[in-house]
This record gives C-alpha cells, structure tokens and sequence, in this order.
C-alpha cells in the first residue's frame, strides 16, 4: 500500500540513496490541486509572487534535500529555508508571507502558530546557509536526480549537522506535534541548550 501523504517523511539518512530514488516514493499532489491562493504567492510565473517562488517538482527535491515531510510544519520550514537561501530577501517580505500564510491562506495551506515558528527557523538555516538562491538550482534533471542525495546536498550546500541543530530547537519550541516527533535529530543528544555546531544559539524563532 503507497504511503500516505500525511505519514511521508524522507528524514536525512538517506544519503545513499539518488535523488530520484527518494522522490519517485514522494505521494504528493499534483500543481493542479495546489490552492490558486498558494499559486498567487508561491508560483514563479505569478508577477506578484515573493523571493523563492519555485515551482511543484523542484520544490519537492527541496523537501527531501531537508529531511521534510508534507504537513504543514514541514511546508513553513521548506518555504523559509527556500526564501532565505536567498541572501538578500527583506524582512518586509518575510513578513508579508507569515500574514497572508496566517489570514489568506485556505485549510489545509494555513499557518499556525508552531507554522510561524518553522517558518522562521527556515529562513534562517536558509540565510546562514552556504546555499544561494536554491529555487534556480535545476534539481528536477538528470544532473541532480541521478546522483545521490549526499552528493547533491554536498554540490549546493546542504549542510545536514546544521539542520539537525535547527531541528533540535524546533523540536523544543514546538512539542508535540506529528511534525515535531518525526524530526531527523540525532539520537544520542541530550538536549539542554539547543546551539548550532559552532556555538552560537539561533534566534530566528522570535
């Protein structure tokens, strides 16, 4: 029986695997029943679309780059991280897209709170990452399909001890949730103070 999409959930342990491979298990929906409130901010092809709009395929390669599943925890640290690899995205946007994600967005495209606080989070791993501009990177081609995700997320970037750092924190600052209980930390951390590798505590929860 395929996977459901509520339960998909790639993680980062898959380095050996290609990108194809990994993707081809994905349930996802197709850009026909994406909500045409998301396509007006989110599609690449809308004139009023923000910094990072991608579209569907390649927005998919990103979840499974990250670790992420589908629900919407997962989305809003997607959609940060995709917004800040683009280094010099304004805080007025990042703004902008927590409100109509909040107040425009239809169910099940709606942020919550603990949405808000991934989204966040994203944004910032996006912005302290090596990864620039991640949504004109061709991942849905043969030239990234065909390798394996280790390799690709070392070709852009993707720095996997950073993210389980950022997915610590998440995990404390939003309890409880399916998203929460999933995340690809390490196991063996006993989490007291959640710092990046190199030390410094991250802020981009606020």
């Amino acid at each position: 029986m395929p996977i459901s999409w509520k339960d998909w959930s790639p993680g980062l342990n898959n380095g050996h695997m290609t990108l194809r491979e990994v993707y081809d298990t994905l349930p996802g929906a197709s850009a026909v029943e994406i909500a045409w409130h998301v396509k007006m901010f989110e599609n690449p092809t809308s004139p009023i679309s923000f910094t990072g709009a991608i579209n569907l395929a390649p927005h998919d390669c990103i979840h499974i780059l990250l670790g992420r599943g589908l629900l919407n925890q997962d989305e809003a640290f997607v959609i940060g991280y995709t917004m800040g690899t683009n280094k010099e995205i304004s805080r007025w946007q990042i703004w902008a897209f927590k409100k109509l994600a909040r107040h425009f967005y239809p169910y099940p495209y709606k942020f919550r709170k603990g949405d808000e606080v991934a989204y966040n989070l994203g944004v910032g791993r996006g912005l302290e990452s090596k990864v620039n501009d991640i949504q004109d990177i061709p991942l849905f081609t043969d030239q990234y399909l065909d390798r394996k995700i280790s390799d690709v997320r070392r070709m852009i970037g993707v720095n996997v001890p950073e993210l389980r750092a950022y997915y610590r924190k998440e995990k404390r600052l939003i309890p409880g949730t399916k998203e929460s209980l999933r995340l690809p930390i390490n196991a063996d951390v006993t989490v007291t103070k959640l710092v990046r590798p190199d030390g410094k505590e991250c802020d981009w929860y606020d």
